[in-house]
């Protein structure tokens, strides 16, 4: 009979790891922008790193403004569908703002570039990026401007990763293959 059992996750990056990339990142991104920049997630999986990033920001002096876009390439799939589904825009207006630009992680690049384009399209004067986590695929579509982790070639779960919109609330960063 055939093994059905799931696989176990494997941790690659614990929590504490991650609260101390997050405050590296924090220390680096508070230089170069002020309290008017908008910090903008890439729904669903960049709202945990989001909601660090932020928190970590006020710690370094930095009280910005929060907002979100919805969008998806993969689906339940592990991996891209080659298109991006924006379910839901910005809710407040980026015309001469900075606009940091919030992922989780970095592999197609399809998101991402994706919502420079639409936030440039919505008028931001600046528009940066930031990663959580970036894969080796990803260095051919585009280069974030802060990346936090240079991440393995492998099926990551938790911190806001999911398998089948399961497993994001795991609270370090597992590889699941």
């Amino acid at each position: 009979m055939a093994d059905t059992s799931p696989l176990a996750p494997t941790v690659l990056l614990a929590s504490s790891e991650i609260d101390r990339i997050n405050a590296e990142l924090a220390r680096q991104i508070a230089p170069v922008i002020d309290d008017d920049t908008v910090v903008a997630v890439l729904l669903t999986g960049g709202l945990w790193f989001g909601s660090d990033l932020t928190r970590a920001l006020y710690r370094e002096g930095r009280n910005v403004k929060f907002d979100a876009v919805w969008m998806s390439s993969y689906g339940d799939d592990k991996q891209s569908r080659g298109k991006v589904t924006v379910r839901a825009p910005f809710q407040r207006s980026m015309e001469g703002k900075t606009v940091l630009l919030v992922d989780d992680v970095l592999d197609s690049g399809l998101s991402l570039v994706e919502a420079i384009r639409i936030t440039k399209e919505a008028g931001a004067a600046r528009v940066l990026t930031c990663v959580f986590a970036r894969k080796p695929c990803a260095h051919e579509r585009m280069t974030p401007d802060f990346v936090g982790w240079e991440a393995p070639a492998r099926f990551l779960v938790g911190y806001g990763l999911d398998h089948q919109g399961g497993m994001r609330g795991l609270p370090d960063i597992c590889a699941l293959d």
